[in-house]
């Protein structure tokens, strides 16, 4: 599996992390082997959260893989915490220290490798969350930081506060979701492509060593479902397909392949629970896809050049 630097910390990391937000979905047996077909292939990256499955996510994670020390220290993991389900986004100290408490029981873990701040509080205060990832890095139990959602202003807030550099913001972004790309592109224009809804956060990210993990690579809109193989796609999935063939490839890896293509060195995140399909993500690692062949399918999409 190819690597990448994440942000400014001395991790490399595969170029695909493999998402655990599904997990609770797969019986003991079947997660066993989804996490460990994914680690004999590189992919040792693993994503999570404290509100996915309400924790229980976490919980069958390290329960399906029999976590102990040394099987601890050849795979990288990084949760998220900041978001109480239904009721508030919570970036106070002592939210964030409990969170983390928490993440580390159910991974049966002493430290995380990584840790971001889920979506943006509203009534962060950067002081105290610079308290808390202090207190978070001399007790050893996080190793990274940094933050998922967040605009470059955002960013520049906390970033202000902290000792520690920000190494990572996740975002939303697809072939079908690629407006961080597009108003880079359609630059005093009039046309809707050329609004800029997120401060130049590409651009942000990359002048700042802050690796971009793109989330739901294959969705449209807000969790509207996927683009592939979709009747509402046809241009898209056609040159993806004929693009598929000539790699000798599916369309799933040409998709993620897409991503990775983009000089920005970013890391997306599966979201599938599906060993046959992580594996088809995977295989992108291997695949360049070239310029023409990258804005052919960025065209597809319904995308426009000025």
């Amino acid at each position: 599996m190819r690597t990448i630097q994440l942000g400014k910390s001395n991790l490399q990391v595969p170029v695909v992390a493999v998402g655990c937000m599904r997990i609770n979905g797969l019986e003991k047996e079947d997660a066993e082997k989804f996490i460990r077909t994914a680690m004999e292939n590189g992919a040792n990256f693993f994503d999570h959260a404290d509100i996915y499955g309400g924790g229980a996510c976490e919980e069958i994670f390290s329960d399906a893989i029999h976590m102990n020390s040394e099987l601890r220290e050849k795979m990288i993991l990084q949760s998220k915490c900041g978001i109480v389900p239904g009721r508030m986004f919570d970036f106070s100290k002592e939210h964030i220290l409990k969170s983390v408490d928490g993440i580390l029981k159910r991974l049966k873990t002493e430290y995380l490798d990584i840790l971001l701040l889920h979506r943006p509080d509203a009534l962060v205060e950067p002081e105290e969350v610079a308290e808390a990832f202090d207190t978070l890095e001399k007790s050893g139990k996080v190793r990274n930081f940094g933050v998922s959602n967040q605009n470059p202003n955002q960013i520049q807030l906390l970033q202000n506060s902290l000792k520690q550099p920000i190494i990572a913001n996740q975002l939303q972004l697809s072939i079908t979701n690629a407006t961080m790309i597009t108003q880079g592109l359609q630059v005093n224009m009039l046309e809707e492509g050329s609004v800029n809804r997120d401060g130049s956060v590409l651009d942000f990210c990359r002048l700042n060593s802050i690796t971009i993990q793109p989330w739901s690579p294959f969705q449209y809109g807000f969790f509207e479902g996927v683009f592939l193989g979709n009747d509402k796609f046809p241009k898209l999935n056609e040159r993806i397909d004929e693009i598929a063939d000539k790699y000798g490839v599916s369309n799933t890896t040409i998709a993620m392949a897409w991503l990775l293509r983009h000089p920005a060195k970013m890391q997306p995140v599966t979201g599938t629970m599906n060993l046959g399909r992580l594996l088809e993500c995977l295989k992108a690692a291997e695949i360049t896809l070239t310029r023409e062949e990258w804005y052919q399918i960025y065209l597809a999409a319904g995308n426009i050049l000025p």
